[in-house]
């Protein structure tokens, strides 16, 4: 309503400038029937006020659907009115969604291409770094130890070219079924041996409950516990021997923690370590921070509707959870 009489505006005063100007014409020009002054006011204003009523009436879809946009495009499709002005809107909103549709299908198309792309071609590269590997190992210390950890280097830096493309489909590549959290941990354990080794920081596991099993994507925990593992090891090294992996229980809900005794997190990055590309105070002294570890670790934990709690103390070290919810957690053994 408010829309309707906003647009008459104008309409409605140049018919009191009318009702005005036009009795006085006759006035000044000798005419005095008051009462007939009076009658043609008062039919300007009846004809007029018809016909604002009429109006409003065959254009009321019209302007609620101006004045409360829909919230989805579906609902944008939906027919405003009979009068020509609403077919108009109807035809041109049909015409930009066609238009929308048709740049969404070709984004997506790129989208697809680019993210098989990337997935071949993160393939195609940990053949040749598997090669060197295997050249390493031939050679003597400690050049062989030195390709090796490069090579590492490379294959988890490729992994997170990996899961950084994976994310913008997060939802098609989830696949959500019971995981075994002992299971998991043991296999992040024997896939980074070397890793510890080389830090000289090795994982202590504690199971309080061995058995607990909870539905999530093996895939996506894998990478986020090894995330976490990374940093761990990473912010340790030559500050600590150990870092302790706990799988536990804790309010009904299952937890996988990993706490480092390392350099831990000045109080003022905390809260930002999740935010894309932030590398803050500590990893402005490593140099291989990129700022996307936590970042593609929580996004994961987010849309696999895990919560993340992280507490930190500077000289004495990290301590990060997954918390699973009730619902998630399937078994306590």
């Amino acid at each position: 309503m408010k829309l309707f009489v906003r647009e008459h505006l104008l309409l409605i005063g140049l018919q009191a400038v009318q009702a005005v100007f036009i009795p006085l014409l006759f006035w000044l020009d000798g005419y005095r029937g008051t009462g007939v002054i009076f009658y043609a006011i008062f039919l300007s204003i009846v004809f007029l006020t018809s016909y604002l009523v009429y109006r409003y009436l065959s254009r009321r879809n019209f302007y609620k659907r101006l004045e409360h946009p829909p919230e989805t495009l579906e609902e944008s499709l939906e027919p405003s009115g009979s009068t020509p002005i609403s077919e108009a809107l109807d035809s041109l909103l049909r015409s930009q969604y066609r238009l929308h549709q048709e740049k969404l299908h070709r984004a997506k198309t790129r989208q697809e291409e680019h993210l098989l792309f990337i997935d071949r071609w993160v393939h195609q590269m940990k053949t040749p770094l598997s090669v060197i590997e295997l050249t390493a190992q031939t050679l003597d210390e400690p050049q062989s130890s030195s390709i090796r950890e490069e090579t590492e280097r490379m294959k988890h830096g490729l992994n997170m070219v990996l899961h950084m493309a994976r994310l913008r489909t997060v939802a098609e590549d989830f696949r959500v079924k019971p995981v075994l959290l002992s299971k998991l941990v043991q296999e992040v354990n024997e896939e980074n041996k070397r890793f510890y080794i080389r830090n000289e920081v090795f994982p202590r596991v504690l199971k309080e409950r061995p058995g607990i099993t909870v539905a999530s994507d093996e895939k996506w925990l894998y990478f986020i516990l090894s995330q976490f593992v990374h940093n761990a090891v990473k912010y340790s090294a030559g500050q600590a021997k150990n870092l302790v992996i706990s799988i536990y229980e804790r309010s009904g809900e299952a937890v996988l923690e990993v706490k480092d005794f390392g350099i831990g997190i000045p109080a003022a990055d905390r809260k930002r370590v999740f935010q894309k590309f932030f590398t803050g105070e500590i990893g402005r002294k490593y140099r291989e921070s990129t700022g996307m570890g936590l970042y593609l670790a929580k996004e994961a934990a987010d849309r696999l509707e895990h919560r993340l709690e992280l507490e930190s103390e500077t000289g004495k070290g990290t301590t990060i959870r997954i918390i699973f919810s009730k619902t998630q957690n399937l078994t306590q053994m």
